[in-house]
């Protein structure tokens, strides 16, 4: 079931539940509005996304939507996904970290002006998706599997054809196809798992 509040996504990660009510204060203690997006407690202004609480196995971090744009305060902060995301950012926390609301403060204070600046990157038009020739055979042996591909926003769509296709070896495309249709069938992303 999705999370509708700050609260129930704290009792689903309680590893993390001390820091994460520690960065919620911090952030409430601004202008920045909760909401609940992506599953996710979301802070924005004027509706526009400036930071994001997120929970892990192995860390917390305090997204910035806009992070890549921080230029006074950016020792802290790591791209999770090189080649991926052109514009978040995030500041990871592990178990046990002392949180230096002081120092974490100037980063948010810092993407509010941003957000007040009107300043962001704006996503890229995305390339159109290649759906590689093991996922294309399926389609045309069964109509109800493409049907169900043709639901997912293009992202998913995008994960599962790059996990396929990205297999060197077609044993391992066929046997990464072979574990997708399930998912695909039953309406479940490729990564739903971690957004949760």
């Amino acid at each position: 079931m999705p999370v509708k509040s700050f609260e129930e996504y704290a009792e689903k990660h309680q590893k993390w539940k001390e820091q994460l009510q520690q960065l919620r204060e911090l952030l409430l203690s601004t202008e920045l509005e909760e909401s609940i997006k992506w599953g996710a407690p979301t802070y924005v202004l004027n509706n526009k996304n400036v930071v994001g609480l997120g929970s892990f196995k192995n860390h917390c971090a305090l997204w910035f939507f806009n992070g890549a744009l921080l230029q006074q305060n950016t020792k802290l902060l790591v791209n999770a996904q090189e080649e991926k995301t052109k514009a978040l950012r995030q500041i990871r926390f592990k178990e046990n970290d002392q949180l230096q609301l002081s120092v974490l403060k100037k980063y948010v204070e810092e993407a509010i002006q941003l957000q007040k600046d009107g300043k962001e990157i704006k996503p890229r038009k995305s390339k159109p998706i290649e759906i590689p020739t093991e996922l294309e055979k399926a389609f045309k042996n069964d109509a109800s599997l493409k049907s169900a591909f043709e639901k997912f926003t293009k992202g998913k769509q995008r994960e599962f054809t790059e996990h396929i296709a990205n297999a060197k070896r077609e044993a391992t495309r066929i046997s990464r196809l072979q574990k997708c249709i399930p998912m695909i069938k039953a309406g479940i992303g490729l990564n739903d798992k971690y957004r949760k």
